[in-house]
């Protein structure tokens, strides 16, 4: 018998947008979304728990530079 059948609704949406995230079927921004996380940040901490390497590439790195430079000013 199923203790909590949401919990199991969770995981499962939870394993199949991990995979579909793996297989480049899902953007970060959209499994962000699809799982609920209000911020990039707690996204990669919940793909770091879950042993997932982040895909950061260069164009991130420019992209996160000129957002730390806007907010300073």
């Amino acid at each position: 018998m199923i203790q909590n059948p949401s919990n199991l609704s969770r995981r499962a949406l939870e394993a199949l947008a991990l995979q579909e995230y793996k297989e480049s079927r899902l953007t970060k921004a959209e499994l962000r979304r699809l799982l609920g996380f209000k911020t990039r940040a707690a996204l990669d901490e919940y793909l770091k728990a879950h042993s997932i390497m982040l895909d950061y590439t260069i164009e991130d790195l420019q992209q996160e530079r000129r957002d730390l430079y806007r907010l300073r000013f």
